[in-house]
C-alpha cells in the first residue's frame, strides 16, 4: 500500500491582509471562525497525495508557478456553501486570475498522481465552517460590507494538513514549498 498525505495548493494572504481581516471578525462573535493562521485560498485539494512523489509534486508545481505572472488581488463578496439557506461554509471571494493558475496546478497535481478531490473551483477564503447548516441571509449582508487591502500574489503553496493536530481538534498546517510565479 502506497502512503499518502492530505495536501493542498493555495494562496495564502500576507499579515497585513490577515490582521485587517482579524480585526473585522473580531467584534462578531457567535461563529466558529477559522483561526487566522489558517486562511489561505485553495487552488487544488488532493485527500492522498504519494508521499514517495512529493518532490516530484514541488517540482511540477514550480514550473506551473513560473509559467504564470503575480498579481494583485483583494478579498470580498461573501458567499456560501452549499447555499445561503442552508449554509455550513461561510466564506470571503477573491479577485484575480486564480481560475487559469488553478487549472494549472491541478494538471500538475494529477500529473504525478496526486489527484486532486474534483470539485468545481470556487475562488475563495473560507471564514467558518458550521456544525449544521443555518440560514446565513445576515452574515452574508454584514460581510458583505468587508473589503481586504490589496495584495500582490507573487508565490503558490504547498501545505500539508494534518488532521485532528491543530487548534480545537483541526487540521494543523504545514508549508512544504514556497513557488515563485513568474
Amino acid at each position: 500500500m502506497v502512503a499518502t498525505q492530505r495536501m493542498f495548493v493555495g494562496v495564502v494572504p500576507p499579515r497585513e491582509v490577515v490582521e485587517d481581516l482579524s480585526e473585522f471578525l473580531q467584534p462578531r462573535a457567535g461563529m466558529p471562525w477559522i483561526a487566522p493562521e489558517q486562511w489561505h485560498v485553495t487552488l487544488a485539494f488532493c485527500p492522498a497525495a504519494p508521499v514517495h512523489r512529493e518532490d516530484e509534486l514541488i517540482e511540477a508545481l514550480g514550473r506551473v508557478a513560473l509559467r504564470h505572472k503575480a498579481f494583485d488581488t483583494s478579498l470580498g463578496g461573501a458567499g456560501t456553501f452549499p447555499d445561503v439557506l442552508s449554509a455550513v461554509v461561510l466564506w470571503l471571494g477573491i479577485d484575480g486570475p486564480l481560475s487559469p493558475l488553478a487549472s494549472s496546478v491541478r494538471g500538475a497535481c494529477n500529473s504525478v498522481g496526486a489527484t486532486p478531490d474534483g470539485k468545481a473551483f470556487v475562488p475563495h477564503l473560507t471564514l467558518a465552517r458550521l456544525r449544521r447548516p443555518m440560514d446565513a441571509r445576515k452574515w452574508i449582508q454584514v460581510l458583505d460590507t468587508y473589503r481586504s487591502p490589496q495584495w500582490r500574489v507573487d508565490r503558490i503553496e504547498l501545505i500539508a494538513s494534518h488532521l485532528r493536530e491543530g487548534p480545537k481538534g483541526r487540521p494543523r498546517y504545514e508549508t512544504i514549498a514556497e513557488l515563485p510565479l513568474g
